[in-house]
């Protein structure tokens, strides 16, 4: 359906220039981390990764309306393959959350993509096909450097048609301005709002912690006969159990850790924060001095942290951070905002998941 307005994108009651849907568009950008643009482009090399032999049953009806298996599957591979060019050579902690994550909360995603249709198609929503051409020159240009025949190459690969694309494209545009128009409502942040921001988040912005910690490894692979990661994990957790109940952690250290600092007691030197994995870093300066973490899993090891000490860096004065406190505000509030807004939608919806 076309608008009857060249400029405007219009929705029941609301009708939004162009200047306007732009500048939506670009906040919604921001708080899904151009999750539009890497989806649309990653889903043609989902499609190819797995062919057509998976089975395109139904994962959940949204007042009537089907979401297949198969979009749970693109969407899950798509989203995955965004996460390991991201975090996969800088952060694999990160990444194994990240996946996970997504594997857990795909289907929910969709679910909350099909209510936004449905609430847009409610209030007589229209989306100019425009925007939808200037999204896909978009694609052409980032992904395929200007070559719209590579473009259709990889949609043939995949089994994908061009209207196919091209209603992937609407979806994810309409969501967008939906979620955008929520987002957009909320007041700008006011001076107390800033100050109890400042004061309660000041480690964001000090720079030259230096912190003393003590750590006590076990390895989830031990190559001791019956030892399973599960056998480990629960030994460090005996551990950790006889720590808070008074035990001396250099001497437990020396009997059970498997680190480069056992034979010192599991104590090390003073260390820049920044020098730390983050993981270990930030739960160390979350511990009072002398306290006990829980333990941690990381990739081979599970791992206790003690904070010995640590002395915190210079933060930069309120005046200095003042305008990117006032954005991250406003990311949160609109963030309350859109999901306050979601929560509604999924109440006063029926929706089966099989």
């Amino acid at each position: 359906m076309l608008s009857q307005r060249p400029a405007m994108v219009s929705a029941g009651n609301f009708a939004l220039p162009r200047g306007r849907i732009a500048l939506l568009v670009v906040v919604t950008s921001m708080l899904l981390s151009r999750f539009v643009l890497s989806t649309a482009c990653l889903l043609l090399f989902a499609d190819l990764a797995f062919g057509q032999t998976y089975s395109n049953g139904v994962a959940a009806l949204v007042q009537g309306k089907p979401i297949t298996r198969s979009e749970v599957r693109d969407t899950v591979k798509a989203q995955e393959q965004i996460i390991m060019a991201m975090h996969g050579g800088t952060d694999p902690e990160r990444m194994k959350r990240e996946i996970e994550q997504t594997r857990a909360t795909a289907l929910d995603a969709l679910i909350d993509r099909e209510l936004i249709l449905i609430e847009f198609t409610k209030i007589g929503g229209v989306i100019k096909p425009q925007y939808v051409d200037d999204q896909i020159n978009n694609i052409v240009r980032e992904a395929f450097k200007g070559d719209r025949d590579a473009l259709v190459t990889e949609l043939a690969k995949a089994g994908m048609s061009i209207k196919k694309f091209r209603d992937m494209q609407e979806k994810n545009i309409i969501a967008s301005v939906m979620k955008a128009k929520k987002a957009g409502d909320m007041p700008p942040a006011n001076p107390q709002e800033v100050e109890e921001y400042y004061q309660n988040n000041l480690d964001k912005w000090r720079v030259g912690d230096q912190i003393k910690i003590s750590t006590l490894s076990i390895p989830k692979f031990s190559g001791e006969t019956g030892a399973t990661p599960e056998s480990q994990k629960k030994l460090a957790q005996e551990i950790r159990s006889k720590l808070l109940k008074g035990g001396d952690f250099a001497t437990l250290a020396r009997s059970y850790s498997q680190d480069s600092r056992a034979e010192f007691g599991g104590s090390w030197d003073w260390m820049p924060r920044t020098e730390l994995d983050p993981t270990i870093a930030n739960t160390a300066m979350n511990l009072k001095t002398g306290g006990v973490s829980e333990v941690l899993d990381k990739e081979t090891s599970y791992i206790i942290v003690a904070c010995d000490a640590k002395k915190l860096g210079e933060a930069p004065s309120i005046e200095k951070v003042r305008g990117d406190i006032q954005k991250m505000i406003q990311q949160e509030k609109s963030k309350k905002a859109i999901d306050e807004w979601m929560a509604q939608l999924r109440k006063k919806a029926v929706i089966r998941k099989f």
